[in-house]
């Protein structure tokens, strides 16, 4: 495929995976709304752009990286969005936008010769920066493997299907289950604390055992037990994902009884804790009705 890439959303996931394709040889066309964003890319020899419509005017394959559905409606197919440009072929959103919006953007896109290709990602920022991501794609086979080689360079690739959508089903399951460990994790925790045991602790016979999970792998030892909080998620997206996964499972007829459950708390996280902060402070939330402190050494 070409070299030359536009991309689009340089927050806290689109900067290191842009950063990677850039060491990886590909020539970047790149747009967002921050100018220290911009730079850090201008730096590894991007070429900034003032306008998504004028990326998609620049390179034939453009990737998005963007926070929430509405935000990637906009700027595939706004006035002067992606859809509007003249040089693009494929679209490649690496959002979180849930299946509803990926088949109605892949709709509008077809109808101006652009190809959608829906291909969340899952891994945090640390993966995004290690090119570590699970990068789950649904797009038509042959289009899949001109792709993969250079998807490779942000993660590893998976073909999940050939409909628009079905990329970002698998990735509402997943981020559902990992919504679920923080939640369930942090509860037991703080329960554990409550009784007087010490929560690092915990954190290691529960990696010992049958409990572990990604929140007490990963979460707990990195960004809880030293509070530094500093995962790179927001409780607001976290919250976004879980209504989006709830209202599909609703629209396909599927109960969802557990999944409810958690996103009540992550709502009530939402309220108190603010949607800005991260998400790893849904603990915070539970130690002030539990009247404790979860605080530990970092692993």
């Amino acid at each position: 495929m070409d070299k030359h890439l536009g991309f689009i959303g340089l927050g806290n996931m689109g900067l290191p995976m842009a950063s990677r394709l850039a060491d990886a040889g590909y020539r970047l066309t790149v747009f967002d709304l921050r100018r220290e964003a911009l730079d850090a890319l201008r730096a590894k020899g991007a070429q900034s752009a003032a306008s998504p419509a004028e990326v998609a005017s620049a390179a034939a394959t453009v990737l998005l990286s963007l926070p929430t559905p509405a935000i990637v409606r906009d700027v595939a197919l706004g006035a002067n969005g992606v859809g509007a440009g003249k040089s693009i072929k494929t679209m490649i959103d690496l959002s979180t936008t849930g299946s509803t919006v990926a088949r109605e953007v892949a709709a509008a896109l077809a109808e101006r010769g652009i190809t959608a290709v829906d291909a969340p990602v899952s891994g945090g920022v640390s993966g995004a920066i290690k090119g570590t991501l699970a990068v789950m794609v649904a797009c038509p086979r042959p289009l899949f493997a001109d792709l993969e080689p250079m998807l490779k360079h942000i993660g590893k690739v998976f073909f999940i299907g050939e409909r628009p959508g079905m990329g970002q089903t698998m990735k509402l399951a997943n981020n559902l289950l990992s919504a679920t460990a923080l939640a369930a994790t942090s509860e037991a925790i703080v329960f554990g604390v409550k009784s007087g045991l010490d929560p690092a602790t915990m954190v290691d016979v529960i990696n010992a055992g049958s409990g572990r999970n990604s929140a007490s792998q990963d979460k707990f030892p990195r960004s809880i037990l030293p509070r530094t909080f500093d995962f790179g998620f927001t409780t607001g997206l976290m919250y976004k994902d879980l209504k989006l996964c709830l209202a599909e499972a609703e629209a396909a007829g599927v109960p969802m009884w557990i999944a409810a459950a958690v996103r009540q708390l992550w709502f009530q996280a939402h309220e108190e804790i603010g949607a800005d902060k991260d998400f790893t402070t849904i603990v915070q939330m539970l130690e002030r009705w539990a009247g404790v402190e979860v605080k530990g050494s970092a692993r």
